[in-house]
């Protein structure tokens, strides 16, 4: 299964996922999305990057998506990741923060996290006031250590770096509670983030590639090389096996 499947795939997942909840879209008040993905979900609405611009979709109905806008943002689109009422649009040069507000018009707040502090193609999640990203030294990006960060983003427009942890070649990740899940070329790293500057971890799973996570409830749905893998996560910090898709 190549790349572009995988992505085509995620957002399958979700849905199916939102079609079996019990309690409409519209309870949710948390947003879905891969740390390297191309899409997230915010409530009632699904948010799309391509290249140059943003897309919102109704999905009240889940079964019928209604196009509600497209909104201008840039160049070199890559990737985007909700936070409360933000959406963090990262693009091969910086990242544009997007309110959300009005969910169905996103109003750009500024391009203003420095690639000089987390550079384009670094993976970032956010929780509360801390955000984690993974800085490696292969791909395009190419820094000096291949390590997990942690910044202190309570001035959302200048993150500070306030601690690492060096891992072995990271990309994705997402968290759930106190467990911060991070995807290695070797395998899948599991975080204990009680203390958020200072991540330990508490687990290693070896079996294969890990590219991207989205938990969701309690299921966490990684993307890796050859397919996706979806764990029962009710207990956090220790992922159980619910089945491997390829």
């Amino acid at each position: 299964m190549n790349k572009l499947l995988l992505y085509m795939l995620l957002p399958v997942v979700l849905v199916t996922a939102l079609r079996c909840e019990k309690a409409s879209v519209a309870s949710a008040t948390t947003g879905s999305g891969g740390s390297t993905a191309r899409f997230a979900i915010q409530g009632n609405y699904l948010y799309t990057v391509d290249k140059s611009s943003l897309k919102v979709f109704n999905i009240a109905d889940i079964a019928n998506p209604v196009l509600k806008n497209t909104v201008p943002v840039g160049f070199e689109i890559e990737t985007i990741y909700p936070f409360k009422d933000k959406l963090f649009i990262g693009s091969t040069s910086v990242v544009h923060i997007f309110s959300i507000d009005n969910p169905e018009n996103p109003e750009k707040l500024s391009t203003a996290i420095s690639p000089d502090v987390i550079r384009r193609c670094d993976p970032v999640v956010a929780k509360d006031t801390v955000a984690f990203a993974t800085l490696r030294t292969s791909g395009p990006c190419g820094g000096r250590f291949s390590v997990l960060a942690a910044y202190d983003i309570r001035d959302i427009t200048n993150p500070v770096q306030k601690g690492t942890f060096p891992v072995s070649e990271p990309y994705g990740l997402g968290y759930s509670d106190t467990a911060l899940y991070v995807c290695d070329r070797y395998g899948l790293l599991v975080f204990n983030i009680e203390n958020a500057y200072t991540p330990q971890l508490r687990k290693t799973f070896t079996d294969g590639w890990y590219l991207d996570v989205i938990p969701y409830n309690n299921t966490l749905i990684c993307q890796v090389q050859d397919g996706l893998t979806l764990y029962d996560i009710t207990s956090c910090m220790k992922p159980t096996l619910i089945t491997k898709i390829k």
